[in-house]
């Protein structure tokens, strides 16, 4: 038996290759390395150098991008920036975790916020604190030289305030001697007859306008049927005629004469022939036939709801050194809110003549409380407002209107109507707005009328609503988590459920 024996000789491969074959090969799998270390190890006692300690690792930096709302979730720790300090100290900005201040003018003058005006425009229920926060921004500025006016007061909200600061509130109602012209020179017709031609028709042109304006909006709250009393192009000129005629400039007087509505009226109703000339009407009866509306509407104003309030010369002086002056109108509200939409007319043109030659450096705050009846009013109060907004920036007034909901500046007329337009515009006429609590089905128009991300909006509707004082502030384009912050003493001040708590 022979045993073989196998000897070791050329592998397959290479006797296939001598033939012109190559078998197929596997390519070598690459052995990963090892992962290079995230932190610098150092020995617990630090390098064994002199003047060598412990120290820690420097931690690898890595860059994330994301929107302000994912910042906070990702990261909660991290803070909006804080406004300057300067202003009235309101309260805690949340978000920051320091005191917020509250200075309009001055973000104004800060090139480094996107705030292009000095109004502010509050929303909230009732109850959230609204008066409470504007009372003490009002108080507070008041160490910053800002003298308060309260034009139109109708719940009466702001007499302990007044009479805490030694200032007996100013109230308007039927039955009471206080009698205010809206028809008021102001400040402007001092020094009349001294002034040169120029001035004289600068100031003249100045104190036409604002009375046509305020006559526009008054003719435009009255209705025939459902739709306003005209007013055009024609009743304009009949209205400015008459008031060059009554005050003396359309004859040439270097002292002019101070009128008032039922002046106004008279003279429509009993027209002249000089007035009729100067209105090119072919007569006196063509005169009346056209004017009658126009007439009718201001005889309202002498006979109707608010007799007695605006259709006499002022019967009051205000000091306009006191600290704040306030014009109550809790005793119109039995007329209806037309009525107290037209006496806040009224008053604001009243102020905005008190107004019109302030010295520089009369910084004033001017409240406007339920501003949203005057808008309701139609189109031409409408416009009256927007045009007391707009030189706020001008005069260095800080405009300061109060609403419960920002759709009821939409309440000016029907949906897409001019009215609705320019009070949907009024929105943009304060970079600053400050949103008390409000319910959750408020939240879509605070996304689309104010343009509040859902972050912000959250907030409104919930933890506002948690407590009062509560409020989000939007200052430009950015946003703040504020909670008021009240002295005892501003609380007091501040109270206004006085009525619940008695009847409790």
């Amino acid at each position: 038996m022979h045993t073989h024996t196998h000897t070791h000789g050329r592998p397959v491969g290479r006797l296939l290759a001598d033939f012109g074959h190559d078998l197929p090969t596997r390519p070598a799998t690459e052995q990963p390395g090892r992962e290079p270390r995230l932190f610098t190890p150092v020995p617990l006692r630090g390098p064994r150098r002199p003047g060598r300690g412990w120290s820690p690792a420097a931690a690898p930096v890595s860059v994330w991008r994301m929107t302000a709302d994912q910042a906070p979730v990702l990261w909660p720790l991290v803070a909006s920036p804080a406004l300057p300090p300067r202003g009235a100290q309101m309260g805690i900005d949340l978000f920051s975790r320091t005191s917020f201040f509250a200075d309009p003018n001055g973000w104004v003058l800060d090139p480094d916020l996107p705030v292009s005006n000095p109004n502010l425009f509050m929303f909230g229920k009732p109850g959230m604190g609204k008066s409470a926060t504007v009372k003490a921004f009002c108080l507070r500025m008041m160490g910053f030289g800002y003298r308060v006016l309260v034009l139109g007061d109708p719940k009466d909200e702001y007499e302990t305030l007044c009479r805490a600061l030694g200032v007996e509130p100013i109230a308007i109602g039927q039955g009471l001697p206080v009698r205010i012209n809206p028809l008021a020179f102001g400040p402007l017709g001092d020094g009349w007859d001294r002034l040169d031609a120029t001035e004289a028709r600068r100031r003249a042109t100045v104190v036409f306008a604002r009375w046509l304006t305020l006559l526009r909006g008054l003719v435009g709250s009255q209705k025939v049927g459902h739709r306003p009393v005209p007013f055009g192009p024609s009743e304009e000129t009949v209205l400015d005629t008459a008031l060059q005629q009554l005050t003396g400039y359309a004859d040439g007087n270097t002292r002019l004469a101070e009128t008032t509505i039922p002046q106004l009226w008279r003279l429509l109703d009993e027209p002249p022939d000089t007035l009729v000339e100067a209105c090119r009407f072919a007569s006196k009866r063509h005169f009346l036939d056209d004017t009658r509306l126009l007439r009718d509407s201001l005889g309202q104003l002498v006979g109707g709801s608010l007799r007695g309030l605006f259709d006499d010369h002022t019967t009051i002086s205000l000091d306009w050194t006191a600290p704040i002056q306030s014009l109550s109108l809790s005793r119109l509200e039995p007329l209806g809110d037309q009525a107290v939409g037209m006496a806040l007319m009224c008053l604001n043109s009243w102020g905005r003549a008190m107004r019109e030659t302030a010295r520089p450096g009369d910084m004033r705050i001017v409240v406007r409380d339920e501003s949203w009846k005057q808008l309701r009013l139609g189109v031409e109060a409408v416009k009256a407002f927007d045009a007391d907004l707009r030189l706020s920036r001008r005069d260095g007034d800080i405009q300061f209107a109060i609403a419960h909901k920002p759709s009821d500046l939409l309440t000016a007329g029907d949906a897409g109507s001019q009215a609705t337009a320019i009070a949907r515009d009024l929105l943009h006429l304060a970079d600053t707005k400050i949103l008390h609590g409000q319910d959750q089905k408020v939240a879509d128009e605070l996304e689309t009328l104010l343009g509040l991300p859902p972050m912000a909006t959250g907030l409104v509707t919930d933890w506002c609503r948690q407590a009062p004082g509560r409020a989000v502030w939007l200052v430009g384009e950015s946003v703040h988590k504020v909670q008021t912050i009240l002295h005892p003493a501003e609380h007091a001040l501040t109270f206004t459920n006085q009525a619940l708590t008695q009847a409790a």
